[in-house]
Order: C-alpha cells, then sequence, then structure tokens
C-alpha cells in the first residue's frame, strides 16, 4: 500500500495534528534539511528560510519544520520537481496558476517520522510568510495570541486540516498586513 492509496480521512487520521512546546533542535533540523536541499538544488534557489511555527520560539507548534524555498525562473519548476520526487520527497499540493507548490518529507505509510518537513517552493518575493514569521517572533503577545487560535481551531476540527488550515486565514492575513506595514520592503 502506498499513501497515494489512502483516502483524504485516512490520511488524517494517519498523520493527525499534534502539538508540542518549542524545541531548539527544530533550528538544528532546518539547517540540516537546508543543506540538503541546496546541495539538490544548488542552481535553482535564490533564497530559503525556516517559516511556520517551528520558526517562532514560546509558543506550541506541530513538530513539522516548514520551510519556503524561492525561485526567480519559472520555468525550472519541472526540473526541481523531477529532483525532488528522485529524492523522495512527496508532492502535495500543485498550483501552477499561482506558483504555490508544496512537497512533504517525513511521511510514511506507518505514520510520521522521526523528522517531518514541509517544503513551499514559491516565485521570488512571494514570502508573506517571512513576514508572518518576523513579526511574531517580535510581537510576544501577538505569538500567543496565534497559539491560542491555533489549539482552540485544533479541539474545534481535529482531525480535519483543511478546515483547521482555512480558520487561521484571517488572522494570518492580519499579521501579514501589519507586518508589510512595519517592515515596508524587508523582502
Amino acid at each position: 500500500m502506498k499513501l497515494s492509496d489512502l483516502s483524504l480521512k485516512e490520511l488524517w487520521n494517519l498523520f493527525p495534528i499534534t502539538f508540542v512546546e518549542y524545541n531548539m533542535d527544530f533550528e538544528k533540523y532546518y539547517n540540516e534539511e537546508k543543506n540538503v536541499l541546496e546541495s539538490l538544488l544548488k542552481n535553482y534557489i535564490k533564497r530559503i528560510n525556516h517559516i511556520g511555527s517551528t520558526a517562532i520560539k514560546n509558543i506550541k507548534t506541530k513538530p513539522i519544520v516548514d520551510i519556503l524555498i524561492e525561485i526567480t525562473d519559472l520555468n525550472d519548476y519541472h526540473i526541481i520537481k523531477d529532483i525532488l520526487l528522485i529524492n523522495n520527497y512527496i508532492l502535495m499540493s500543485e498550483d501552477l496558476k499561482n506558483f504555490k507548490i508544496s512537497f512533504n518529507k517525513g511521511y510514511t505509510i506507518y505514520g510520521y517520522d522521526n523528522k517531518v518537513f514541509h517544503i513551499h517552493i514559491k516565485k521570488y518575493g512571494d514570502c508573506d510568510e517571512l513576514y508572518f514569521r518576523d513579526y511574531l517572533k517580535e510581537n510576544f503577545i501577538k505569538a500567543k495570541e496565534y497559539e491560542k487560535l491555533k489549539l482552540k481551531l485544533y479541539k474545534k476540527y481535529n482531525p480535519n486540516r483543511d478546515l483547521y488550515t482555512d480558520g487561521k486565514k484571517k488572522f494570518v492575513d492580519e499579521i501579514v498586513k501589519l507586518a508589510k506595514e512595519k517592515y515596508k520592503n524587508r523582502y
């Protein structure tokens, strides 16, 4: 049996939303995976960053390290996709119209592996995640509000990851707007 044979509900049950306290190892895991990705995709990466809650200290998070890869030449996407697939990354979503592609690593037919990664590939400059991350890193109260929201949504929607993610959208959009006003053209 392969993961692709499972229904969405089966996948949600196999890969449940779980929360852990922030762990300093998340930064180490990011750096290790960054090195792997840079060695595989060295000619295609414009910028690579640790994003998501594992990049924000002092809040509970899912134990999944999110990585944003920005590329400049969208024509390289098919080469990048082939390289990642050959190296056992799992293609999770592909929106070529808006150029948002994601891969996972660390998902097995038995559940999560020891280290789990979500790799987000976007065009260079499409980086709201960086504004969001930086704003929450610098605003402890807002970071704790985000943590509280995630835990509330988890209780309400678990195991439905789609509803959980959709429930965060309004908060994320508000923070990104504040961050862009504060940081101007940081990215």
